[in-house]
């Protein structure tokens, strides 16, 4: 009986402590979640208030969405951008981490160095790529021209302005993938390397048979982080490119953010975002159904 009641108190306990926390979460996140629902399903319009309310036709916003080929082309157009940031970041990030834990106690500045960009705010890494992308006083196009090279304006070229923001984004997140893989493979029994190099494995052996297959739940909660930051990269392509030219690197926020601000259409800009949202959602769930398949061998 004791043991029983111990137990009740030490849940109830638990659910007192979450409570705020919980309460602080949906005041934050819950009820704008539900206003943006609510707003998707009217025609709400800035110039029309009253339109807020009108329900008349809910589903009018979302049945519009599969003819508007701007909506399409910003989805095909973040997909791009997902991919590769999120490829580049865990690659750089998962080769930076294998250089500083191969140098060990070599090189304990690097560590310091590589996670500047990421405690940076992203504004700042935004106004920093721009004077780099700035021929007038960018530091790279005054050395291509010393050399006799003629750069392009990488933010207004239709075919360099989307691997601008991927260049960007890349050198701000890949210290992410950096920190989570380093910690793992410190964690990584010496014993399992050691005796693979009993049994004659090579380099590329230990790494293929042992270290990757104990790194890769790190490496797949890695993606699912970058992933879903992947999608609010607004901050680099609103300061660098204006989703342009053209829309060549107007992903799906930003042309959210376009239908509600400078078209005034919110019930539009709302069912965009929802439907980006849940798209999220669903890339999420995916992705942790995943890592419960992937374990770290034993």
């Amino acid at each position: 009986m004791a043991s029983v009641s111990y137990e009740s108190q030490r849940r109830r306990f638990a659910r007192q402590a979450i409570a705020p926390s919980l309460l602080f979460l949906v005041l934050v996140a819950g009820l704008p979640t539900l206003f943006l629902i609510i707003t998707s399903l009217t025609p709400g319009a800035l110039v029309n208030p009253g339109s807020l309310t009108d329900f008349s036709d809910p589903f009018r916003n979302y049945t519009l969405l599969g003819s508007d080929e701007r909506f399409v082309g910003s989805l095909w157009v973040q997909a791009r951008l997902s991919l590769y940031t999120v490829t580049l970041q865990v690659l750089i990030g998962t080769s930076m981490a294998l250089l500083v834990h191969a140098g060990q106690g070599r090189w304990p500045s690097l560590r310091h160095l590589f996670v500047i960009p990421m405690v940076l705010p992203p504004i700042v890494v935004a106004v920093i790529w721009k004077l780099i992308y700035t021929p007038d006083i960018s530091p790279i196009y005054h050395a291509a021209k010393a050399m006799g090279i003629v750069l392009p304006s990488l933010t207004t070229h239709v075919d360099f302005a989307l691997w601008a923001i991927v260049i960007a984004d890349t050198w701000e997140w890949a210290p992410f993938t950096f920190l989570m893989v380093l910690a793992a493979l410190q964690t990584l029994p010496a014993e399992y390397v050691e005796a693979a190099r009993m049994d004659g494995a090579n380099t590329l052996c230990v790494f293929w048979h042992i270290v990757l297959p104990y790194i890769a739940p790190v490496l797949l909660v890695c993606t699912l982080f970058r992933v879903i930051d992947s999608i609010k990269a607004f901050p680099l392509i609103f300061l660098l490119t204006g989703g342009g030219p053209g829309s060549v690197t107007e992903v799906t926020n930003y042309y959210a953010y376009l239908v509600a601000f400078n078209f005034g259409e919110l019930g539009y800009s709302s069912a965009i975002t929802v439907v980006l949202l849940s798209l999220t959602v669903l890339i999420s769930w995916a992705a942790m159904r995943a890592s419960r398949t992937t374990q770290p061998i034993e």
